[in-house]
């Protein structure tokens, strides 16, 4: 039996161990665990993406930031004041439709109406032409964040299956609960930019 100092940690004792293993879970992070190389620490990835660093991408906070990250399908945010929170999302569906580069927050609205884009009847011409604010068929979900290029949103969403996934016809997708905290944190003017 292996001496409880030197056992791995596992998800599970990192789940049990409460707020503080909550906290731990949330940042990437390597843990150095005990294998079966002699002794020698093993690297045990326990995070499947990793933060960016908004001076990476831009040269001061200015009203905020957000950074989408479209291939580790997370995204961040940096308020005025430099508070961070991090939320996952859903991306486009392929890579056709990814929009990626630098945009900004140029209107926001709550329960938006959502009309689909010409290509997106050509794709699907059973969708309907337009789809009221507050329907629970409107893929806006609660709260839209509208983007300098046309057609492209970060919005919430009705089917929260789709968080996490590659899901989206061009948009990012977040939770409603959370795209309502990122709504009101976020000003017109906020920079974006989409990895």
């Amino acid at each position: 039996m292996k001496n409880k100092a030197t056992r791995p940690m596992s998800r599970r004792h990192v789940l049990i161990a409460g707020a503080g293993g909550a906290s731990f879970l949330a940042a990437p992070t390597v843990l150095m665990a005990s294998g079966d190389t002699g002794g020698a620490p093993t690297r045990r990835n326990i995070s499947s993406f990793a933060l960016h660093e908004w001076q990476d991408y831009f040269d001061a906070l200015g009203r905020g930031i957000i950074i989408s990250d479209t291939n580790r399908r997370v995204l961040q945010h940096w308020s005025s004041d430099g508070d961070m929170r991090v939320y996952p999302t859903s991306v486009p569906l392929t890579d056709e439709l990814t929009r990626r580069g630098y945009t900004s927050v140029v209107e926001k609205r709550e329960n938006p109406g959502w009309t689909p884009t010409p290509s997106m009847r050509i794709r699907n011409p059973e969708w309907p032409a337009f789809v009221p604010g507050g329907d629970p068929l409107n893929p806006l979900g609660t709260r839209a964040l509208y983007l300098s290029w046309q057609y492209y949103r970060i919005h919430g969403t009705q089917d929260s299956r789709k968080i996490g996934r590659r899901s989206s016809n061009g948009c990012i997708g977040l939770y409603n609960e959370q795209i309502e905290e990122v709504y009101d944190r976020t000003p017109v003017g906020t920079q974006v930019i989409l990895i």
